[in-house]
């Protein structure tokens, strides 16, 4: 049924598709994160390149992280296909949002190709170094790492610029509950959070809150999403 301004109705099918991408996309993550070694204050690179040389599932652990990451923004992609939206500045914000979920991706293959990649072999060159080349070696890893901080910083900008624009577009057509918008939008508030700490002072203490508010949030609206989703509760037009 076409509704008065031209949009069709929600499209079921693809919402359940994108919803069950979302949420694998965050538990797979997770589950990665898990396997993740860390050094007491990831702002002390001798202990955290430590921690790296000796981890033998750096890599794979990096490459489930962006698995993790390559469904949570194709979920994100189809949901824009799911909202059928075709008109208007809600239909706009919808296409930027797809935009900044790809534009997200793309630069987390970059993050993980130098932290899941480049730092790894760049920590275990200078953990096997030779004495007198031990602070060059480090000074290298270094360098790394401040890019690291950089390609992350950006990546958080932009997946949560991708949120908040769903998330905007969720609260104002209701064609889903709103609520879930409203979790969307202030889960890309925390990753805008992260990636201005993490910009500023790296993997400091400080972004302990903005990232666990990131996780809850994006749990629970990835999760209630799941629900609804599935139920097939609710109109083509309006949520709860």
């Amino acid at each position: 049924m076409e509704h008065p301004t031209g949009d069709g109705g929600l499209r079921r099918p693809e919402l359940r598709l994108s919803a069950t991408l979302l949420f694998g996309g965050v538990l797979i993550s997770l589950l990665a994160a898990l396997q993740h070694p860390d050094a007491a204050d990831a702002n002390d690179h001798t202990a955290s390149f430590t921690a790296y040389a000796a981890s033998d599932a750096w890599i794979a652990v990096h490459l489930g992280q962006f698995l993790g990451m390559a469904l949570l923004s194709s979920g994100l992609i189809i949901l824009a296909f799911a909202l059928n939206l075709r008109h208007g500045a809600v239909a706009w914000a919808v296409r930027l949002g797809a935009a900044a979920a790809i534009a997200a991706l793309a630069l987390y293959a970059v993050l993980q190709g130098v932290d899941g990649v480049a730092l790894k072999h760049a920590a275990d060159a200078w953990a096997g170094a030779a004495e007198g080349e031990k602070a060059l070696r480090f000074a290298a890893a270094e360098d790394i790492r401040w890019l690291e901080w950089g390609v992350r910083s950006y990546q958080s900008f932009v997946l949560g610029s991708a949120l908040i624009l769903f998330g905007i577009a969720i609260t104002a057509t209701r064609r889903i509950s709103r609520f879930i918008g409203y979790l969307m939008a202030l889960s890309g508030a925390a990753y805008l959070a992260q990636g201005w700490v993490i910009g500023v002072e790296g993997f400091s203490a400080s972004n302990a809150v903005p990232t666990l508010a990131g996780i809850v949030l994006v749990f629970g609206w990835t999760g209630w999403l799941l629900v609804t989703a599935w139920r097939g509760k609710g109109s083509s037009s309006s949520g709860v």
